[in-house]
């Protein structure tokens, strides 16, 4: 553990200065070019998958179970062993689940734009409506705020705690805002933190009791099997939220979204809907406007990959022996070079595939920019907040996916080398 930069007087946070920036120009001449930006899978967890192509060839049998020809239109809603698959995968009854594409992202961005010109069950279309409002937990997914925004929807902030959202606030505007018509919810491993909501939460969900008819969650379980450690002890558990609002009367308040994106070939996965029986019914009335039926052969191939859930817990820890040595160089780094420095937390999440760290208030943007010029490419500072606005410019989401091992020890480097000295340069500031 270090001393605290909040200790130091002027004159030793310049000595200070002085090394580091010496460390910093060495950095620059060797001439880096890492990227930290995305949360995507390295080419060795794609090899993970590989033989999923020899799955179907020229001399396969291409019927599902019912006998249904998968080369061919028709099974509007998925194959039955696709849904079986995908439904243990969620946790829920496959007659509650639609396979759709390869992308949950497009699926929300479906269901959004369904509710914005024909309205949820009935309801009044959002777009003949003065005010539509949705709920964002922060920081968040910027793919989430980013629909939102694209439909004029106004985004309102909701503090992430280690246990969720700040439910006393969703509470307050969902029981009492009928313009409120929606919440983004990764509710394990969240992105960017890694938190994994409470049993309290998800119970204190299930129980809104929504000014608005049409209010929906938007629960997107993208990491429900993404975990670290073979250990169940450091296994996150999440209640599944469909029983949940079952039990409290609300059978109909979420729309459930899971995909393979990171289980197999992001772009080239299956991902699924769930819901309840009257939110299903109304999503297949526009489906039969906008599709036949979806890649029925994807979805055969998934199913004879993986067989079973059993396979595909299996499945992914190998992925997880590739993903945990990568967080943990960045949670040692940060540990050792920041450790009781006082300019820096993050998350140490026991699954997904991201840390969140925060900086010093007003320091994120320099971190960024700081990192970029010496070679390191990160998400964009206020990324993981609505509009890319971060009201403390202060959270920076770290993703050590894709790099390699020794690349991602290079750029934990660089990135802590930027933190000290932003902070450093902020802490004179304020001494002036």
């Amino acid at each position: 553990m270090g001393k605290s930069y909040l200790k130091m007087n002027r004159d030793e946070l310049l000595v200070r200065k002085t090394v580091l920036e010496k460390a910093y120009a060495a950095v620059q001449e060797e001439g880096l070019s890492l990227d930290m930006s995305r949360g995507k899978p390295s080419a060795a967890q794609l090899e993970l998958s590989h033989k999923m192509m020899d799955v179907l060839y020229a001399q396969s049998y291409f019927n599902d179970e019912t006998g249904t020809d998968c080369r061919n239109y028709g099974t509007l809603t998925g194959i039955p062993e696709a849904k079986r698959l995908m439904g243990a995968m969620s946790e829920v009854d496959p007659d509650n689940m639609i396979i759709f594409g390869n992308s949950s992202l497009n699926i929300m961005f479906d269901t959004v734009a369904r509710s914005m010109t024909h309205g949820v069950c009935g309801s009044t279309p959002w777009c003949k409506l003065d005010k539509v409002k949705f709920l964002c937990p922060v920081p968040g997914y910027d793919r989430h705020f980013r629909i939102t925004e694209f439909f004029g929807i106004k985004m309102i902030n909701i503090p992430m705690t280690p246990e969720g959202p700040d439910m006393n606030l969703v509470e307050e505007y969902v029981n009492h805002d009928p313009s409120v018509k929606g919440i983004w919810c990764t509710p394990k491993y969240s992105n960017p933190q890694g938190y994994t909501y409470s049993e309290e939460t998800v119970k204190r969900f299930a129980a809104l009791t929504p000014a608005a008819e049409d209010f929906r969650i938007y629960w997107d379980n993208a990491y429900s099997i993404h975990h670290l450690y073979e250990d169940p002890k450091r296994q996150d558990f999440l209640l599944e939220i469909l029983s949940e609002c079952k039990k409290a009367g609300n059978p109909d308040m979420v729309y459930k979204f899971i995909s393979t994106s990171k289980v197999t070939f992001p772009g080239s996965g299956i991902a699924a809907l769930a819901a309840s029986k009257r939110n299903l019914e109304d999503i297949k009335r526009y489906m039969t406007a906008q599709t036949i039926g979806y890649d029925k052969l994807n979805q055969l191939r998934h199913v004879r990959f993986f067989g079973n859930l059993p396979n595909m817990k299996e499945h992914m820890m190998r992925h997880a022996a590739i993903m945990r040595p990568k967080f943990e160089i960045v949670e040692k780094t940060f540990e050792r070079d920041l450790g009781g420095r006082d300019i820096g937390t993050w998350t140490t999440p026991n699954g997904g595939y991201f840390i969140s760290f925060d900086a010093m208030e007003g320091c994120a943007k320099a971190i960024v920019e700081k990192a970029k010029a010496a070679g390191v490419k990160l998400t964009p500072a206020g990324a993981t907040y609505p509009y890319g606005l971060d009201p403390h410019d202060s959270n920076i989401r770290i993703a050590p996916s894709f790099p390699t091992l020794q690349e991602l020890s290079e750029a934990a480097r660089v990135f802590v080398l930027s933190v000290k000295l932003v902070s450093i340069d902020k802490l004179l500031e304020k001494m002036q």
